[in-house]
């Protein structure tokens, strides 16, 4: 039913476009004037197609109404994984924010000279209607998932440029960095803290009070680049500090802490998620670069 109905809806537009042809061809012989012309043929009007609702513009370009809604039905019917969902403000805030960014990493990746060809797009279609079994059985997931053939077809063409765009920045942060490895003590009260603190000015000998308190590791932190930590208060200690020497107190969401630098490489390999890390970092920061000198106005409630 899905597929008759997008065919007689593509044959109606080609009719409409074929008679479009045919009268103009007509108009254009009319207009031609005779050797003694009695009256001046009379010009209908053009009519102006009435521009598509837009849910807001980047840099001139707009996203549609109708793909900001259809994209927020598609953000409500997944499954949060928590009894609590998200509320409407902050799903249509999220949806619209990354229908922004898909479009900015588009506007990106023309920049660098990457477009979508038709071709391109229909390897990607192609593939899909491989993997799902059949054509129709894309069809009926486009159906599913609130899209008719053509906005499924903008949406992947947008999304194809957006993540050829982001895969060119994450590649472009290096494999290795400045980092440190160091050791931490935690504990949860501030004078305990202080106690432990005393006996390492005292002379005793860090590792071994770290696996009072961490038996199991030592309080080993492993080796981590800046930008790295959820705590920026641990990361700026480390990066203060040379190999063999540790942290006043610290405070932090996690509790009370002591830093010790066991060692230093100014090109150290990124572990795995360290690089993905400040991949994801580096995205973000372009994202917000291009948000502050992009021009962006946000169309709906």
């Amino acid at each position: 039913m899905y597929n008759h109905e997008m065919r007689k809806k593509r044959a109606y537009i080609v009719l409409l476009a074929t008679a479009a042809l045919f009268l103009a061809g007509c108009t254009s012989l009319l207009a031609k004037p005779t050797a003694t012309p009695t009256s001046t043929p009379t010009k209908e009007p053009t009519p102006t197609a009435t521009p598509e609702p837009l849910a807001a513009s980047v840099n001139g370009e707009g996203i549609t109404l109708a793909a900001y809604q259809s994209e927020l039905q598609r953000f409500q019917a997944v499954p949060t994984g928590t009894a609590t969902p998200v509320p409407d403000d902050q799903a249509k805030k999220q949806v619209l924010d990354d229908l922004i960014d898909q479009t900015l990493l588009e506007q990106g990746a023309k920049k660098d000279g990457y477009t979508v060809d038709d071709a391109t797009l229909q390897q990607h279609i192609d593939a899909l209607v491989k993997q799902l079994g059949s054509e129709q059985a894309l069809t009926d997931w486009e159906k599913a998932n609130f899209y008719t053939d053509q906005s499924f077809r903008d949406a992947l063409r947008l999304q194809i440029a957006a993540a050829w765009e982001r895969d060119k920045i994450v590649a472009s942060v290096p494999t290795t960095a400045d980092q440190v490895h160091a050791r931490q003590i935690l504990v949860s009260s501030s004078s305990l803290a202080y106690q432990i603190y005393d006996q390492l000015k005292a002379g005793a000998d860090f590792a071994t009070l770290a696996y009072e308190y961490d038996p199991l590791t030592g309080g080993d932190l492993g080796w981590f680049p800046k930008g790295y930590l959820t705590q920026s208060a641990v990361e700026d200690a480390a990066f203060s500090l040379q190999p063999g020497q540790y942290s006043d107190v610290l405070q932090t969401d996690f509790g009370y802490q002591i830093i010790y630098v066991i060692e230093r490489d100014a090109n150290h390999p990124l572990s795995t998620d360290a690089l993905q890390v400040l991949q994801h970092q580096a995205l973000q920061n372009w994202l917000q670069q291009q948000s502050s000198t992009a021009k962006i106005e946000t169309l709906v409630p």
